[in-house]
């Protein structure tokens, strides 16, 4: 009996040990590590809003100046069509371009370069000074970020600070506790806030 006893609670050690790793994965808490995670390329990703130069060498009728990235991601551009521009790089885009102008122009040499990043913004809401959202241009933490806001107010929770952060059609979450940040303490916890981050300030 006590045999069994032990078979039974071995099995459901090992079935929770299995299980850990599919909860993370649904992940709603994640780490500070994770906020790194799968970032491929420090190229910039190109968002909706943001307004693009696309010009043909030697052809005034391909060049279009403050084309503005759609909602839905597409630009338009002629003879091309419409074309899916946020997620992709700029060479990527250019690519694509190409591909699709091939027909009518053999060789075809584009530049496309980015007018204004307006894509750029990160959230700031709850027990800030100045909760906003707030355009960025550089690589910002989230020190940096609530500074933007004006720095926390007196009834700030501030080590119940959260990042939200939408991936892949899932929200993960980061805690951030801003006693320990400030002190020197668990300094991962200040990850580089990306395209869309919300920084909630309970």
């Amino acid at each position: 009996m006590k045999k069994n006893n032990i078979y039974m609670v071995t099995g459901l050690l090992i079935g929770l040990l299995l299980l850990v790793p599919m909860v993370r994965a649904e992940g709603v808490q994640t780490t500070p590590k994770d906020a790194q995670a799968g970032k491929a390329s420090d190229a910039y990703i190109l968002g909706p809003g943001d307004a693009l130069d696309i010009s043909l060498w030697r052809d005034d009728a391909l060049t279009k100046q403050n084309i503005i990235i759609l909602p839905d991601g597409r630009i338009s551009f002629p003879l091309a069509g419409e074309i899916m521009a946020a997620g992709k790089t700029v060479d990527e885009l250019k690519k694509d371009i190409a591909e699709k102008l091939i027909d009518y122009v053999p060789e075809p040499v584009l530049s496309v370069e980015v007018r204004q990043a307006n894509s750029m913004l990160i959230y700031v809401i709850g027990r800030v000074n100045t909760p906003n959202r707030f355009p960025v241009n550089a690589n910002v933490n989230v020190l940096q970020g609530l500074a933007m806001a004006g720095g926390l107010n007196p009834f700030a929770k501030r080590n119940d600070i959260k990042i939200f952060r939408q991936e892949e059609k899932k929200t993960k979450i980061f805690p951030f506790r801003y006693d320990d940040v400030v002190e020197g303490r668990n300094l991962e916890e200040n990850i580089v806030l990306q395209r869309g981050d919300v920084i909630v300030v309970p």
